[in-house]
Parts: C-alpha cells; structure tokens; sequence
C-alpha cells in the first residue's frame, strides 16, 4: 500500500507574530514527542516557509490520516487554532517530499 498523507494547517492567532508563533509551535510539538511519541511519529513533513491564511500566519504539516483526529484534539486542549483537515485531499510521499517540506527526522 502507499503511503497517502492529509495536510494540517496551523493558524497563528490574529496578530500574533511569526517567532510568537514558532514558540507556540515548538512548545506544542515538544510536548506531542514527549508524551506522545507514536502520534509523533505519523507527523512526515512540515513545509519549509510559514504563510499566510486570512491575514493569519500558517504553518502547513503533512500527516498520516490516523494522526488528523488525536492531533486536532491536541490542538484544541492547546488553544492552537488549524483548518479543517480533509480526509479525501490526500497527498502521494512524493509530494510530501518536494523542496517545500522538510521531512521530520524520527
């Protein structure tokens, strides 16, 4: 079987700035390795630039479809807000494996 991955976009709060962000960021996926190392480890790539969502900065992931449902739960206990993750726009490795992504060393 191939291996398909979703992708995760995480929203900054509206005004929050970039390296605000980022330190969000780490804090969360700190904790997600920490107790949750097998959740972790179905997060494959994360792109390579932050970016913009409805004048809100964006930090995209590709993850493996097991992963949508417990990360987003997560999300939600950590106040970081995401768009809807959609089960049927699923992405080949290749594509999640371009020079946009940086492939997340487990």
């Amino acid at each position: 079987m191939m291996d398909e991955y979703l992708c995760l976009t995480l929203l900054a709060d509206h005004n929050e700035t970039e390296a605000a962000f980022k330190a969000r960021l780490t804090r969360f996926w700190s904790r997600i390795l920490r107790q949750f190392p097998d959740l972790y480890e179905m997060v494959y790539a994360e792109a390579v630039e932050f970016e913009s969502e409805s004048d809100r900065i964006a930090r995209r992931y590709m993850i493996k479809a097991d992963a949508a449902a417990p990360l987003t739960r997560e999300l939600t206990e950590e106040q970081i807000s995401f768009l809807p993750v959609d089960p049927d726009d699923t992405y080949s490795k290749a594509e999640a494996s371009s020079s946009d992504w940086y492939q997340i060393e487990h």
